[in-house]
């Protein structure tokens, strides 16, 4: 089976400052944001401000999958600010809440499902 190299300190901080740019652009507020990354408040504003400590694997998938949502919004809408509404309006593929509402289960699980719901509507499983 074919295993991707692991992400990289440098490409998770990277990973990290596009991620905040992102919830800059949800209108996410500090909790939401720190809850998606599952670390503690202080921890997240401590980094927005300084920069990333260690990534964990988690916290590195976690990164991955929410790039990878904000890259199939962009493609499945073609103005910008449609997708970054989608992640916030009610939606009945998620029993008529937000693919937020689901994230802020707090599981990366949680993100992987919104990310593969994204992923089979631009036709790629």
């Amino acid at each position: 089976m074919f295993r991707p190299d692991p992400v990289t300190q440098e490409e998770a901080a990277a990973m990290f400052r596009a991620v905040l740019n992102l919830f800059g652009k949800w209108e996410l507020t500090d909790d939401q944001a720190a809850t998606l990354l599952d670390m503690p408040l202080r921890t997240y504003r401590r980094w927005k401000s300084e920069g990333p400590g260690r990534i964990s694997r988690d916290g590195a998938a976690r990164l991955s999958n929410l790039m990878g949502i904000h890259k199939a919004l962009r493609i499945l809408f073609s103005e910008a600010r449609r997708g970054y509404a989608w992640i916030k309006a009610d939606n009945a593929a998620f029993a008529d809440v937000s693919a937020l509402d689901i994230m802020l289960g707090g599981e990366l699980t949680d993100i992987m499902r919104v990310r593969r719901y994204l992923d089979s509507e631009r036709g790629v499983w």
